[in-house]
């Protein structure tokens, strides 16, 4: 029984890889030049997240930087009270500054919303587009906790109370089984109060997107997506799926990724 399940699940795994190479085969054709991709993964999470979308986007000829951000993930064992959202944005602008990268689609998924915001502050002059995945659209001078709901706060204080300053996911706090393939590390708590700063740089940004899921809604991202969705600035994308895109629906993520190389800057 056990050995059926093992072949299922690589069965599956198998199958989504076939998608995603499918997604990015149908979309090569020799039509777009080759574009840089770096994707930011959410809280709790890791590089690791965007593992096919990134093998997708590299099928179709695409450069791809999918990091994780310090103290999470494989980086887990840098976990420290102190991290803050500074770390996490200096995180991906040195990581555009050492690797020489410019005209990028920057994608940040939920919390890293806060994460590309901050990017664009710092290096806006080498993204082509901010690309957010169901993300937090923070305006200047507001933290994660000014625009996340009541229940999400309660959380951030509570599940920390057993490590102060470093916070357990809420399914991880519920006891809950968790519902992705890797363990889930603990957020320090200042990259959530932190407010984001504008500078102005931030305006260099030639494209905006919003990918909003809609199988749950109305959901913690629903006020963004209706800030922008008839702002003739910004390309909006509704999308059937859950909160984790990348995992419900990765070849429609890739068309949609694919889909801004397309655009000009």
């Amino acid at each position: 029984m056990r050995a059926d399940s093992i072949a299922a699940g690589l069965g599956r795994w198998r199958a989504r890889g076939a998608l995603c190479y499918r997604a990015a085969d149908e979309t090569r054709e020799g039509k777009r030049g080759m574009a840089t991709y770096v994707l930011v993964h959410g809280a709790w999470g890791g590089g690791w997240s965007y593992q096919a979308i990134a093998r997708g986007l590299r099928a179709a000829g695409h450069e791809v930087y999918a990091p994780t951000l310090t103290g999470l993930g494989e980086r887990e064992h840098l976990a420290s009270p102190a991290i803050d959202l500074a770390t996490h944005i200096r995180d991906v602008v040195n990581l555009i500054e050492y690797e020489g990268l410019s005209d990028i689609i920057l994608c940040g998924h939920s919390y890293a919303g806060m994460v590309i915001t901050g990017t664009a502050a710092a290096v806006g002059g080498r993204i082509r587009t901010l690309f957010y995945l169901d993300a937090f659209l923070p305006q200047d001078g507001q933290a994660l906790w000014d625009i996340a709901d009541e229940r999400s706060r309660r959380h951030y204080i509570d599940a920390q109370r057993d490590r102060p300053g470093l916070v357990a996911h809420f399914s991880v706090a519920a006891g809950a089984p968790s519902d992705t393939p890797r363990p889930l590390s603990r957020q320090p708590l200042l990259t959530l109060i932190e407010p984001v700063r504008l500078t102005g740089e931030e305006r260099k940004v030639a494209n905006h997107t919003y990918v909003y899921a809609t199988r749950d809604a109305p959901t913690a991202f629903t006020r963004f997506y209706e800030t922008v969705r008839d702002d003739p600035a910004w390309r909006v994308v509704t999308v059937p799926t859950g909160h984790r895109v990348m995992a419900d629906d990765p070849a429609g993520l890739i068309r949609l990724l694919l889909d801004e190389a397309d655009r000009p800057a």
